[in-house]
């Protein structure tokens, strides 16, 4: 393996300094918690799509998807339809009801149809959800950092983490949203700097690639084949994927918080269903890689798919492209580490300090807090990354996290829709079906994993969460699941008898 030469330390290092500069100054003159997680509501659209698609790309795009599409075909790219469609349903029916209350917290639409227990329960499932989930994600950060430089992965981890928190810490949700933009910009023109190697290191170039990969049955899209157990069918795709995307720009307080900053519900919108466009346009890109790798290996064997691309870049390009593809896959980790803190900090901040100690309407206090779960989160992701590391040859690292967020998204996409959709349904009815419903994929997920795939989990776990919530409504009087802490219904979804 090449040694990682000085240029190409010179172009990483200079990269992860002008982040942490440039993050500490967008994050000067911050005046409240608002400023802090929400940037006053005052972010441009086209920088908080730009900051979702990063978000959600993170290493694991990078790397694992090129990995699928070597040992596999383009199908994974069903998905990304589901995608699409999950964010235009969350847009037209979820996003009306955030902007209709002043907000800082997915959690807190629940509160005001359900009470206060269902934000705090909800809330707390987001957290132990994210930090397992982004453990991994940061984990598989390390793989190429180790590859480069010799170092075991705990070590590679403390860096990436260290690096992350830096900035996060000081420059709040404007520097997460703002270096969010750069680092998708870094990351594609390392793709494409992939591609441009893929092209004069393969015979025939990408002509060549994709004529072999034709004759081989690498390059089709679409499988109308109807069995729960393929993960990459056209139905996982449209009707997984779509309630997948759809708990996950709707539920999930990771990706609810930017399209919070916006300034208001149209240009949220934009940002929403704009991601969904970018995002397919960029699996292409990264599962296109993937064929190229597997025409330059010759389908040659590896012991992990995520490394492929990896070793590709260690020991395949020139000087100084090293460094700028491996300034792309720490792009996308800390794209996604970043709002991954930023956000677990907010909900710790809005959905348990602020009201466990009536300071609600007291920014500054908010503030303060917020900086300190800002390094509480940090530290314990990276202690679950470090966790991680002798139950990383399990299981390919974009499955395990996807797995990880399908299991309880269920859940949390029933609850909303019990809170729109039914409205006798009262706290306890919500809480008992997300229980049911997280249950029941938890233990689909032990006895059938092998018959029923992971895209399919948050469908199911809706199902059963939407189901039990409407038989508990049906059979319990509402007057025993009582919520007294339930705020007015016009700051989030409507209560019973409002609208």
């Amino acid at each position: 393996m090449r040694p990682f030469n000085t240029l190409d330390l010179g172009v990483l290092v200079l990269y992860l300094a002008g982040v942490i500069v440039w993050g500490a100054w967008l994050g000067r003159g911050q005046h409240g918690g608002r400023d802090y997680f929400l940037g006053n509501r005052e972010l441009p659209w086209l920088a908080v799509l730009l900051s979702i698609v990063a978000t959600e790309t993170s290493t694991l795009t990078f790397l694992s998807i090129p990995g699928v599409a070597y040992v596999g075909t383009l199908a994974f790219l069903q998905l990304t339809f589901g995608y699409l469609a999950g964010r235009a349903v969350v847009a037209v029916v979820l996003l009306p009801a955030y902007y209709r209350g002043d907000l800082a917290t997915a959690y807190q639409l629940l509160e005001s149809r359900f009470g206060r227990a269902t934000r705090r329960f909800t809330s707390a499932i987001f957290m132990v959800t994210r930090l397992l989930a982004d453990s991994v994600r940061l984990f598989a950060t390390a793989i190429p950092l180790a590859f480069i430089t010799g170092w075991p992965y705990g070590l590679s981890i403390l860096v990436i983490g260290a690096v992350t928190l830096v900035y996060t810490y000081l420059g709040g949700i404007k520097a997460v949203v703002w270096v969010d933009a750069l680092q998708m910009a870094i990351y594609l023109l390392g793709a494409a700097a992939a591609v441009v190697a893929l092209q004069l290191l393969v015979p025939g170039g990408w002509s060549g690639i994709l004529s072999e990969a034709a004759r081989a049955g690498k390059t089709s899209v679409l499988d109308f084949s109807v069995t729960a157990a393929a993960p990459y069918t056209f139905w996982a795709g449209l009707v997984g994927g779509g309630f997948l995307s759809m708990a996950s720009h709707g539920t999930d307080q990771l990706i609810v918080q930017r399209l919070l900053t916006c300034h208001d519900l149209r240009a949220s919108q934009k940002a929403l269903v704009g991601s969904g466009v970018v995002v397919i346009g960029q699996f292409a890109l990264f599962l296109a890689i993937g064929l190229g790798l597997w025409a330059f290996y010759g389908g040659q064997a590896f012991p992990r798919t995520d490394e492929i691309f990896a070793r590709f870049i260690v020991e395949e390009l020139p000087p100084g492209i090293t460094g700028l593809l491996i300034a792309g896959v720490f792009a996308a980790a800390m794209s996604t580490l970043s709002s991954s803190i930023n956000s677990l900090a907010s909900a710790s901040a809005y959905d348990f300090f602020a009201p466990a100690l009536r300071v609600d309407r007291d920014d500054q206090r908010t503030l303060r807090a917020g900086k300190l779960f800002t390094l509480l989160w940090a530290m314990l992701l990276v202690g679950g990354a470090i966790v991680f590391i002798p139950l990383s040859r399990q299981a390919a690292a974009v499955e395990v996290a996807l797995g990880i967020a399908s299991l309880v998204y269920g859940g949390l996409l029933g609850a909303f829709a019990l809170g729109l959709l039914l409205p006798a349904s009262r706290q306890g009815h919500a809480m008992v079906a997300m229980a049911a419903g997280i249950g029941a994929v938890a233990v689909l997920w032990v006895v059938a994993r092998q018959s029923v795939a992971w895209p399919w989990y948050v469908f199911i776990g809706t199902a059963v969460t939407f189901a039990v919530g409407s038989v508990a409504a049906r059979l319990a009087p509402a007057t025993a699941f009582a919520q007294p802490n339930a705020g007015p219904p016009r700051e989030g979804i409507a209560a019973e008898g409002s609208e």
